[in-house]
């Protein structure tokens, strides 16, 4: 029997890594980490919360229980450890519920946002698989049929003595906000970062179908990049396999040009 998929189980505030691929922070961290089936980690800050160890749950910080969405956390994590790992977990995406707080905290409507854009929410996903790594040896998170879509284009384009690396897959809106927190924090204002950076809820990355796709020794999300052998590859072969490049020069999203980001279809390629 093939071994189960690692998957990262996600919740509205928490995601539940499965053990062996977060890095530790100190040698405490590492010798729980090590024993750990199960991570759970604050989506806000990166934080370690708990370890699912085989004797119980250790928490890793005080007053576990409040926690915003811990017990949801908790259900998932219950649901997760009793299922046999033959048996694939619901599909589902997260509630967005959540995101107008978000975008308040950057003095964002949705609606407005939404009409000037055109561009669509994004749900999470409520779980991701693991497809391999990036560049900085980060797990790479994607939905089953995008982990796929990767795979079989990596080969493909190995095949033709063609070297992708992904820089980065999913993103949760979490995340999101913290790169606009990071570039406001360097004195950018949030209509600039909003021509690089779509707003919170609003990026593909959140779906787990969008990566950032660079080559070796070339500079990441650079528009350079279209002058790689590695672009031209993409764009004669990745729709066959699934994937489009979703923000082309002029686009209507009021997006720079990415020749770096690319998005998987699973209906132009089959549901994989």
């Amino acid at each position: 029997m093939r071994n189960a998929p690692h998957l990262l189980i996600n919740t509205p505030d928490i995601e539940i890594w499965p053990g062996g691929l977060l890095r530790a922070r100190s040698n405490d961290d590492a010798r729980i980490l090590a024993l750990a089936t199960h991570v759970l980690r604050r989506k806000r800050d990166g934080r370690y919360l708990a370890a699912q160890l085989r004797g119980g749950l250790m928490p890793l910080v005080t007053r576990l229980a409040d926690e915003p969405g811990i017990g949801f956390a908790l259900a998932a994590l219950d649901s997760a450890r009793t299922q046999p790992a033959r048996i694939p977990p619901p599909a589902g995406s997260l509630p967005l519920h959540q995101l107008q707080l978000r975008l308040q905290q950057l003095d964002l409507d949705a609606d407005a946002y939404a009409a000037q854009t055109g561009l669509p929410q994004v749900a999470e996903p409520a779980h991701l698989q693991l497809a391999g790594f990036d560049r900085y040896r980060r797990p790479l998170w994607l939905t089953k049929g995008a982990a796929r879509g990767w795979q079989r284009m990596q080969e493909a384009a190995a095949g033709d003595g063609i070297a992708l690396d992904a820089i980065s897959g999913y993103r949760s809106h979490d995340y999101q906000l913290g790169i606009f927190e990071r570039k406001l924090a360097r004195g950018l204002n949030v209509s600039d970062i909003l021509t690089v950076n779509a707003a919170p809820g609003y990026s593909e990355h959140h779906g787990g179908n969008a990566l950032d796709i660079s080559t070796p020794d070339d500079a990441p999300a650079e528009t350079a990049f279209e002058n790689t052998p590695a672009f031209a590859w993409l764009q004669q072969h990745a729709a066959g396999l699934g994937f489009h490049m979703s923000y082309p020069r002029d686009n209507p999203h009021g997006i720079v040009y990415e020749p770096w980001h690319w998005c998987y279809a699973a209906d132009a390629h089959g549901a994989a």
